[in-house]
């Protein structure tokens, strides 16, 4: 069960909102077109819903080594090589995530205090500013996942999970 959420974990969250985006967004176009009307929430829940996709698909894509990267040079270098370059990489993203993941809360925290709501929806902006905490403790989670596979790649000798190329 756990390998089977750790495999489909974001997927199954990057579904959810898309099909809340689009239902949403097909809604709000029928409304304006056939009917003259619009409403504020629509557009509310359709930019959230974006805000956490970019958010969890950051962290789909760290799992899946499919951010975008000049590799030029990995392909001259040996399976120890690329090891320690991927290694370095992930360590320096991981001091990245974890310094935003510490200043996105400060963020949250203000507007926890303040009690601020969105405009359109009258919700408690925590719930809409926790996308940017949950999107970088995923992407530190994943970074842990990526640092303990290369390692274990690098003492064995294997070579490194580079991920899917997009273009050959």
């Amino acid at each position: 069960m756990f390998q089977t959420l750790d495999k489909n974990i974001e997927r199954w969250a990057l579904l959810i909102f898309y099909l809340m985006l689009v239902v949403t967004m097909t809604i709000e176009v029928i409304r304006r077109e056939v009917f003259a009307y619009s409403s504020i929430w629509g557009e509310e829940v359709v930019r959230y819903c974006f805000i956490y996709l970019c958010w969890i698909g950051a962290a789909a894509a760290i799992r899946e080594r499919a951010h975008i990267r000049i590799d030029v040079i990995m392909n001259y270098l040996p399976a120890r090589g690329k090891a320690w370059i991927y290694i370095l990489g992930d360590l320096v993203t991981l001091v990245i995530a974890v310094l935003a993941l510490w200043l996105s809360l400060e963020t949250v925290e203000v507007s926890w205090k303040f009690g601020s709501v969105s405009h359109g929806l009258r919700v408690s902006m925590v719930w809409f500013l926790l996308a940017v905490p949950i999107g970088f403790s995923l992407m530190i989670f994943r970074l842990l996942q990526s640092l303990s596979r290369d390692l274990r790649d690098l003492r064995a000798g294997s070579p490194v999970y580079e991920g899917e190329r997009l273009f050959e």
